[in-house]
This record gives C-alpha cells, sequence and structure tokens, in this order.
C-alpha cells in the first residue's frame, strides 16, 4: 500500500511540471503558476546525505526555483534527518487511505456538489481555502462570508486559468459544501488512473465544527470511485484534522515528509 501511495505521489506533478533527475531525487519543474518539488525516485532505497541536498539546492539555485521536498517517510526515512542538517525546516503529517469497502459517507446541513468549470465559482473556492489554510485548526475563527468574497476579488487571473484547465482536463475535481451565507467549504481530487488524492480540504473559519469539511470529502470520494478510484490518500494537518477524515472511513497508513 505505502509503495502504490509512493508511485501516485511520484505520478500527480507531471499534470504540470517537467521531471529531472538531480542525484537520489526526481525534480518537478513547474510548467503552471505554482511552484512544485523534489521527491526521492520510488524504489531506489537511496540513503539522503546532506550533500545530496546541497546538490539539489545548487540546481534549484541555477533555474531560480524554490527548495522544497515532498516524500512518504517510510520509503525514505533518511530524508527528514539530511534535509534538518542541511539546515532546511521539516514538517511531518499523518497520511491516510480509504478504500471502497470503507468509505461512510458524511453529510451536513449544508448543499455538497461538484463544481463546474467556471471562472466565478471557482474563485470563490480558491477564496475558501485561502483563508482557512491561513487560520489553521480546527477551532471557530472569524473570517466567513464577506473575507470570503473580498479575497476571491484578489485571486489573480493567472491562477485561475490554471485551475480552469486542470478542471477541464479532468486533472482536478472540485466540490464544495453551500448554505444560505454562499459556498462555505471546498476542496479537490487530483485523479490519475485509479488511484487520487483529497487535497485543499478547507472551511471557512467562522463556519467550522458543523461537519462542513467530512461533507466535502465526502462528496469528492463519491465521485472518485464512481469514475474508476478505488484507493484514496491524503495528508492531514495534525491529528485532530485527521479524526475528521477518519469519520469518512479513512485510516492511517503512514507519515508524509515535507521539507522547506
Amino acid at each position: 500500500m505505502i509503495r502504490r501511495v509512493d508511485d501516485y505521489l511520484h505520478a500527480v506533478p507531471l499534470s504540470g511540471s517537467v521531471a529531472e533527475l538531480v542525484g537520489p531525487f526526481t525534480l518537478f519543474r513547474s510548467t503552471t503558476v505554482w511552484p512544485y518539488y523534489a521527491r526521492p525516485v520510488p524504489g531506489a532505497n537511496a540513503t539522503i546525505e546532506p550533500t545530496d541536498i546541497d546538490v539539489l539546492r545548487s540546481r534549484c539555485a541555477e533555474l531560480d526555483i524554490p527548495v522544497n521536498f515532498e516524500w512518504v517517510v517510510e520509503t525514505c526515512p533518511s530524508l527528514g534527518p539530511a534535509a534538518a542538517a542541511a539546515g532546511l525546516r521539516v514538517v511531518e503529517h499523518p497520511l491516510l487511505v480509504l478504500g471502497r469497502d470503507d468509505f461512510r459517507p458524511a453529510k451536513a446541513d449544508a448543499r455538497c456538489e461538484i463544481l463546474p468549470a467556471e471562472d466565478a465559482v471557482l474563485r470563490q473556492a480558491r477564496a475558501v481555502a485561502g483563508l482557512a489554510f491561513g487560520d489553521p485548526g480546527t477551532a471557530i475563527g472569524t473570517a466567513g462570508p464577506a473575507e470570503r468574497d473580498a479575497k476571491a476579488a484578489e485571486v489573480p487571473d493567472k491562477l485561475i486559468e490554471a485551475v480552469l484547465d486542470r478542471v477541464r482536463k479532468g486533472v482536478t475535481v472540485g466540490a464544495a459544501a453551500f448554505t444560505e451565507d454562499g459556498m462555505v467549504a471546498s476542496g479537490q481530487h487530483q485523479p490519475v488512473e485509479s488511484t487520487t488524492e483529497i487535497v485543499g480540504v478547507g472551511t471557512l473559519p467562522s463556519m467550522r465544527r458543523r461537519g462542513l469539511a467530512a461533507a466535502v470529502t465526502s462528496v469528492l470520494a463519491e465521485h472518485a470511485f464512481a469514475n474508476g478510484v478505488d484507493l484514496i490518500l491524503l495528508s492531514a494537518e495534525t491529528k485532530a484534522v485527521a479524526a475528521v477524515y477518519e469519520r469518512v472511513g479513512f485510516r492511517r497508513i503512514g507519515t508524509a515528509g515535507a521539507a522547506e
């Protein structure tokens, strides 16, 4: 299972990047408006040293791109210590998976649906996610519909064009929850063959603790399973956030590492 997840995570950046081998890493050079990262080559079983990080750092400097890593800790346990020794900030997150038989649909007092490829709708979804991740955690906050609308007006046109292109190609599928206040939670999944990852699920801080994130996750899972996917994965910010997904049937299988 871990190997399958690792292979998926190595394939998914290819929809928006060019892959380049740099030592024991694949560096995904972005061809879109957001940056990507480097990952250990799957199955290589390399022991990463701080000098390997330095080589990658030099290549990123040549390309004028940020130094970022993402990996599955269980498949490359040496990367975290090497990255820390090389001066990078290392974080770890719970890595969870969901199979069709374990799926437990969740409902909320909201209308939850898959989003169309429409500019205004995707702007709202980006704004909701931006406010959610700008105030991380599960505690109720202050940002609500007014802040969402203000932030949506600030989303760059180039970013929306890129998101629209991905939605039209089917490499990104968005979903959202709506109440009388409009869109209050959003998220996405990114299918590659029979595996997908749910990403960017967030709720307006003022609307938390209402089951909205679980409901959006449920709609995304239903869409994925109805369209040929049989394994869904995600990484949660914290154990408390992971508990939201466990209500839908996700179970932890490992740890996702990131360094920058």
